[in-house]
């Protein structure tokens, strides 16, 4: 299956319809009168369409298994037709159109099973997702024009010692969501902290390094006094979501916040550290420029 354990849990909605057309006026009759041979057909296509929904996993190989929050089933009789209308909600990593769209073929093929014995020409006229939210194409955030400077705090870096890993990793996620980025390595002190955020002309600022408790770990009370506003959801978004994945990130003091309508954030110095915080918070945390602006998000 693909791997999903780097997105964020949202609320997901999908929305699929299916359509069983009748041959004629003494099927739809049968069915509103509830005398069908075989039972109750909107009730028990209801229940089989709930069985489906839960077990969309166990036949589709790809999909992942979820917890299926909520699962609507709705039907309208116009003229001939019958329109089956499945509505399925979870809060996870993944959308639930598949469900959806499994559950109102279930639904419709019980139908068909079920009116078969009285209706030789009934069947099924169309299968298809009708809406989805949710996922990233709902949170769209505008990344155009936008500029970076990637800032690495480290004493063995910018002495020619190590490799920097983290600072690429940032700019190669930064550079697929469309935002042009430079890196700027210096040591960890406070001086060269300050200086360079003042001087910076980028849309955000990005510090990877010294987030941590070691006695040579300045950044975020260096920062911190700086900010115009802190983000404090976007904190706790950075350190929850890294502590979902290890222990020790509750020791990460991550920083965020605006500073001359610039996003600023501070990242931990490891590649795996910086790249869990890009992938928490990004893109949604660029909607940050539209609250500046005065724009929001319905």
């Amino acid at each position: 299956m693909v791997d999903i354990t780097h997105k964020i849990m949202t609320l997901r909605e999908a929305t699929a319809i299916a359509v069983v057309q009748t041959s004629g006026e003494e099927t739809i009759k049968a069915i509103k009168e509830n005398k069908v041979p075989k039972g109750n057909v909107f009730e028990m296509a209801k229940a089989a369409g709930l069985l489906g929904v839960k077990k969309t996993p166990e036949l589709l190989p790809d999909c992942h298994p979820l917890p299926i929050e909520f699962t609507g089933i709705e039907y309208e009789i116009d003229g001939l037709e019958i329109q089956i209308s499945v509505t399925v909600k979870t809060i996870y990593k993944t959308g639930v159109e598949v469900e959806a769209m499994h559950g109102a073929s279930i639904v419709a093929l019980t139908m068909y099973d079920m009116l078969k014995p009285i209706d030789k020409q009934v069947e099924i006229r169309t299968i298809r997702l009708q809406n989805k939210s949710g996922g990233k194409s709902s949170f769209n955030v505008n990344a155009e024009n936008l500029t970076a400077e990637v800032v690495v705090c480290s004493d063995t870096i910018s002495k020619g010692i190590g490799e920097d890993k983290a600072g690429k990793t940032i700019v190669s996620k930064l550079k697929a969501l469309g935002i042009s980025s430079n890196i700027t390595i210096i040591p960890d002190e406070a001086e060269e902290i300050r200086s360079v955020l003042k001087n910076a002309k980028t849309d955000l600022v990005i510090f990877t390094g010294g987030t941590g408790v070691g006695p040579r770990d300045v950044t975020p009370q260096t920062i911190a006094p700086m900010l115009d506003l802190k983000l404090e959801g976007v904190e706790e978004q950075m350190r929850s979501y890294g502590q979902q994945r290890m222990p020790f990130a509750m020791l990460s003091r991550s920083i965020a916040g605006i500073m001359d309508k610039k996003l600023v954030l501070a990242f931990p110095g490891s590649t795996k550290g910086a790249a869990e915080c890009m992938d928490a918070i990004f893109p949604h945390v660029l909607h940050v420029f539209n609250m500046i602006k005065g724009k929001r998000h319905d």
